[in-house]
């Protein structure tokens, strides 16, 4: 669905890339998240806006008095997406991580070996996914930076040992922690809800790890028991890489990645790297994405995929599919 964004939004996002300080980016994404169309089209674009401000609202309130000088964290998103990856300790995040990623991240058989965030890529066909591997969250201590990471990412994926007893325990805890941070963690379908500005409904997932261990497939159905209807409950191995693979696929799919390559008139299509898109994007959100110059000057494209024939005339509301290959017309 088009999204229809308004001159007044439009004015509004302007600014909100040109500001030169917090002031004017908060004054900016205000304007932007009151003038957006509210329907089914933009209710991305509105989640996106939700968690800016709020990453921008942690941002200021942890700068330091002292000169003025600011502590903050941040992860630069590369690739198609960003995921977090949460949890209490010792739950085997970063062997997890390390698995899906085939990186060395630190690993150890005690609590708290993750004191920073540690950023890696995990490759999918042509595309790869950033995972991000966070201190764990715990109730003795916790890292407040953390917040502002979380609640800007594409997906989280909440790890917890389905070996110990305390299992639900370490559910409850960790989505008290979250909440403590004012971020909601719901079913990787949900759609969003929460008109809140300072409360981020992030799409979760739930990774039950260590299921080759013993007791961990009766704990499974205990959990199971408990939110097999809040969230998706996946139960692996990381140690043992069982199921990752199809982990991967999984995290792709609940993304809704749309591959889209470019094809300049007369040459092959570019098949080195693709554009990336989310399902429900557009031919025009395809143009802006190549060059600014297409999207004011389009006069029309042909694309190549599925569902159309070869080399089809398309119009600027057509709804981009995975692995469509397209040709601009200026």
């Amino acid at each position: 669905m088009p999204a229809n964004l308004t001159p007044q939004y439009l004015s509004a996002e302007e600014r909100f890339k040109h500001a030169k300080d917090d002031r004017e980016r908060m004054k900016a994404l205000k304007e932007m998240l009151a003038n957006i169309p509210k329907h089914k089209g933009t209710e991305k674009l509105q989640a996106d806006i939700k968690r800016k401000i709020a990453r921008l609202k942690d941002d200021i309130d942890v700068k330091k008095t002292k000169g003025g000088h600011r502590f903050s964290y941040s992860v630069e998103k590369e690739g198609a997406a960003q995921i977090v990856v949460v949890g209490p300790p010792n739950v085997g995040k970063s062997c997890l991580v390390s698995s899906l990623t085939n990186t060395h991240l630190e690993v150890a058989d005690y609590p708290f070996t993750t004191r920073i965030f540690q950023p890696a890529m995990m490759p999918y066909e042509d595309i790869q996914i950033q995972l991000v591997d966070l201190p764990p969250l715990s109730a003795e201590y916790c890292e407040n930076w953390m917040s502002s990471i979380i609640r800007i990412a594409d997906l989280m994926m909440l790890v917890i040992d389905a070996s110990r007893e305390d299992l639900l325990e370490q559910m409850e805890t960790t989505l008290a922690i979250l909440e403590g941070f004012k971020i909601k963690a719901v079913h990787a379908n949900a759609r969003s809800a929460s008109d809140a500005i300072a409360w981020t409904e992030l799409k979760t997932i739930v990774i039950a790890n260590k299921i080759d261990l013993p007791e961990a497939g009766e704990n499974f159905k205990i959990l199971e028991e408990f939110y097999h209807e809040r969230f998706d409950l996946i139960p692996i191995s990381a140690q043992i890489k069982d199921h990752t693979d199809e982990l991967s696929i999984k995290l792709v799919n609940l993304l809704q990645i749309i591959r889209v390559y470019s094809k300049r008139p007369g040459h092959d299509a570019d098949f080195s790297r693709p554009f990336t898109f989310q399902q429900g994007s557009t031919l025009m959100d395809f143009a802006k994405a190549v060059h600014k110059d297409f999207a004011e000057n389009l006069k029309f494209a042909r694309v190549w995929g599925t569902g159309v024939f070869d080399g089809q005339r398309i119009n600027k509301e057509y709804m981009l599919q995975d692995k469509d290959v397209i040709e601009l017309h200026l």
